[in-house]
This record gives C-alpha cells, structure tokens and sequence, in this order.
C-alpha cells in the first residue's frame, strides 16, 4: 500500500466488480456505511459523451468518528464522508481510500487528530484486507 498523503491507495488482483463489494463487505467490517455511491464512467457518459474505464466514488462513513469530528469542528463536514475509489487505470483495478490524516491538517486543529488518526488505521485495514 502506497501513502500519497492526501490517498492510500494498492492495487488488487480483483475484477472492478469483485473490489467493490470487497470494499463494502471491509468498510461494514470496520464500522462505516456507505452513505453514496457515485458511478464516475456512467455519469460522464451521461454528462459528455465520453467513455471512459470503470471508477467508482462509495462515501464511507464512520458514524462514531463523524460525531466526534463534527462536535469539535463543525466545519469538518465539508470533508465528510470519506471517499473510497475503485477504478481501472491501465488495466488494473486500483482501489483507493481518502487518508483522513491529510485532510484534516487543512484545518490545523488538533482536536482531530486523534480522529483522524483512527479513521485512518482502520482505512488502511479495510485497503490491506481487500488486496488480500
């Protein structure tokens, strides 16, 4: 798994179908809950014309850690939920999930560290047991 300071992100010897339910049956595991689903190649078919390979955005949400988040920082909302990707770059499916770490030294207040910290560990759980 790869830390690109905003993403971690690996990629899996799965169908981009086989990672998306992997992502959802892993993110329920570890507490978070799909709120949205967005599919990238269907919506700018629609929107432009344009074909593109297979990307999908699922909105996780870990209900407790948002809580805590939003108690402290009510701004926080505009970087909830947290986006994991699934998509096919170059023939491969690589599966992405937002490093919460990152995001939230946007708005540098301690108060979410520990937040993030432990969004983040079971983030990376989820990426590590869907490469498998």
């Amino acid at each position: 798994m790869r830390d690109t300071g905003i993403a971690y992100q690996t990629e899996v010897d799965l169908s981009f179908e086989q990672a998306v339910a992997r992502c959802r049956e892993e993110l329920a595991r570890e507490g978070f809950g799909v709120l949205t689903e967005i599919d990238i190649r269907a919506k700018l078919a629609e929107k432009l014309g344009v074909e593109v390979p297979p990307n999908v955005i699922l909105g996780a949400c870990h209900p407790p850690s948002a809580h805590r988040a939003l108690q402290a920082v009510p701004e926080v909302a505009v970087l909830l939920p947290c986006n994991v990707t699934v998509a096919i770059e170059a023939g491969r499916t690589v599966v992405r999930a937002m490093n919460p770490e990152g995001a939230m030294k946007l708005l540098a207040n301690p108060a979410l560290d520990e937040v993030a910290a432990t969004v983040g560990a079971a983030l990376r759980r989820v990426l590590e047991r869907v490469a498998g």
